[in-house]
């Protein structure tokens, strides 16, 4: 088979920070990207020393450098959908949005990227306006936690009913969509997600899986979703086929380290139960 019979595979790009421990930020979405199909071009924004037991210090790359990396994909790469993640300072924020409205960054996931699962700030204090005022109002889709949802709407979160009114007020913030994930509802007994339009209300469940290998959860998600929205599956759809993907990642994650494990990106390759990666299993994609 020669280069120009292989199907070329829609391109996602991820604008993140790196994750030196390679369970989250940058290398978990370019893990996700490719489990689901799509080609993952990436942006970093800033490095991290990390791994799954804490982030000891991060440092941000310089705004020209970060522009840089932005213009070399888009003025060479058939970019589908984006992605964002850690985006420190309102400094780096405002230049991301910028370069959104240039470019035409649609759709557009972003993923408020606020505290590690240790504690450790990934977003400054006072970026959080900017994010709100800046770049919310040009998403496709907002994806936050329910600690994230918190901290961008002032509204405590719980239950379930405050998921709604979360992502009630993070719509009137101006993104096409919200997706308020309650996986950190301990409450409840299963986990919840929910989606707003600003029309209609959806709710995605799945069995909460009993583990603590979580690390990187939102990154996976938010980047499955820009995936398969890259594909060309509608919103909703392409919501449900992340759950599902992230549900299984979660489900096979890996106890590596001695804090919380990263989700097994490749789980569906079976490598690690005994067959050769690659047989006789479809991708990802194709199976949630």
């Amino acid at each position: 088979m020669t280069q120009r019979e292989h199907r070329i595979p829609p391109v996602a790009l991820t604008i993140a920070g790196s994750d030196s421990g390679g369970g989250a930020g940058i290398q978990a979405d370019i893990k996700a990207m490719q489990a689901n199909g799509v080609f993952a071009a990436s942006v970093i924004t800033a490095v991290t020393a990390q791994n799954t037991q804490a982030v000891t210090a991060a440092f941000e790359l310089p705004l020209e450098l970060i522009e840089a990396q932005i213009d070399a994909v888009w003025e060479d790469l058939p970019v589908a959908a984006t992605k964002t993640g850690m985006l420190s300072s309102a400094t780096i924020i405002e230049l991301v949005a910028r370069k959104v409205r240039q470019w035409r960054m649609q759709p557009l996931v972003v993923d408020p990227v606020m505290i590690s699962k240790s504690g450790y700030p990934l977003l400054k204090p006072d970026a959080i306006a900017t994010l709100r005022e800046q770049l919310l109002p040009l998403a496709t889709l907002v994806t936050p936690n329910a600690h994230e949802a918190a901290h961008l709407t002032g509204l405590p979160i719980e239950t379930v009913e405050d998921l709604y009114e979360a992502a009630r007020r993070i719509k009137a913030m101006g993104p096409q969509a919200v997706l308020v994930k309650g996986g950190h509802l301990s409450r409840e007994a299963e986990a919840v997600d929910v989606l707003y339009d600003g029309k209609r209300f959806e709710e995605f469940r799945a069995p909460r899986i009993d583990t603590p290998h979580t690390h990187g959860t939102g990154c996976t998600y938010a980047s499955a979703i820009a995936a398969n929205l890259a594909r060309g599956f509608s919103l909703s759809e392409s919501v449900r086929r992340a759950k599902r993907y992230v549900t299984e990642a979660i489900r096979y994650a890996l106890p590596i380290g001695h804090g919380h494990g990263p989700t097994h990106h490749f789980y569906f390759l079976k490598d690690f139960n005994g067959f050769p990666v690659g047989e006789a299993e479809p991708a990802a994609s194709d199976r949630v």
